[in-house]
């Protein structure tokens, strides 16, 4: 299957493939290598989207510390469980927007950022998906959770919190980098596909990636490489899984190595991989574009509701 091709820098966000036709999409067949670009364009294509990184990176530490406390409408800190005997005990803020204690036509959303990160990071994706209606929800891990695992338990008790606070029977979720991974450990290994309906992770590494600064100090950055426990627990059967994915992933992002990583390919579940140009792994969640195909992955309906089929994977650009 043949990808198509990159679009130049300049021009590479004013084009986007409409995505409502997402959950058509069902088994994903792993992906071919990509097509190697021309020396020059690559090269200004790279320097354009590391420019936008250091952009965005500067922008995050601003806004960092305004994500660290709970919003205005927020319902305070999640309830801890016990940890893991071998866990640094986990905490949590969790931040919600106008949740109601009705069932609406649409789930909650639940936002998760990346490693050593907080809520802050999804303002851009927030703003896009409050103006469309959806009501959110976002939950702080802390930096010091040492075990994928341990932070998917407390989603999955934060689910079920905001379940039973508005009347649902299933959320979305988002996430970007380890909160794509967590949110899938949860759903894939800790049943919690019967809780949610669709899981979009941006940049996310599902197969592992050889990129991880700092995995010989912390134990869930080791947790992300390749070949790790948690890496090849997800690689196991996942007979009758419920939720539908949705991965972003970005041939210019330098965290996910390779860069094919951040799909999802797996024969047992439901996957759409969405491929994005120009930009890198830092700005998936705050650009504009991403954000608009992000907000019209969640609006596509239900399995079932369409009458037709297409390959697992598209592209936005």
């Amino acid at each position: 299957m043949k990808f198509p091709p990159p679009l130049s820098p300049p021009t590479c966000f004013t084009h986007l493939t409409h995505l409502t036709h997402l959950t058509h999409l069902s088994r994903l067949t792993r992906l071919p290598a990509l097509p190697r670009l021309p020396g020059p364009r690559l090269s200004s294509a790279l320097l354009g989207a590391t420019a936008l990184e250091l952009f965005v990176l500067t922008g995050r530490l601003i806004v960092y510390p305004f994500g660290l406390t709970p919003e205005r409408d927020g319902t305070g800190p999640a309830e801890a469980g016990p940890p893991a005997a071998t866990d640094t005990p986990t905490t949590a803020t969790t931040a919600t927007t106008a949740l109601p204690v009705t069932a609406a036509a649409t789930p909650p959303v639940v936002l998760l950022h990346g490693f050593i990160d907080n809520r802050s990071a999804f303002v851009v994706l927030r703003r896009a998906l409050t103006r469309h209606g959806r009501r959110l929800a976002s939950l702080n891990y802390s930096p010091l959770t040492r075990d994928v695992r341990t932070a998917a338990e407390l989603l999955g008790r934060h689910v079920e919190e905001i379940c039973a606070r508005t009347g649902h029977d299933r959320v979305d979720i988002v996430g970007h980098s380890l909160g794509g991974l967590i949110a899938r450990y949860y759903v894939q290994r800790l049943g919690g596909d019967r809780r949610v309906r669709t899981l979009v992770t941006l940049g996310t590494p599902h197969g592992g990636t050889a990129v991880a600064p700092g995995a010989g100090v912390h134990p869930i950055v080791r947790q992300m490489r390749g070949g790790s426990s948690v890496i090849e627990e997800l690689r196991g059967p996942a007979p009758g899984c419920r939720t539908r994915f949705v991965s972003f992933w970005s041939e210019l992002d330098q965290v996910m190595v390779p860069v094919e990583t951040a799909c999802v390919d797996h024969p047992d579940l439901d996957a759409v991989n969405v491929r994005v140009t120009g930009i890198g792994h830092l700005a998936l969640p705050v650009h504009p574009t991403v954000a608009a195909a992000v907000r019209e992955a969640l609006e596509a309906p239900e399995a079932g509701e369409g009458d037709a089929t297409a390959a697992g994977k598209t592209s936005a650009a």
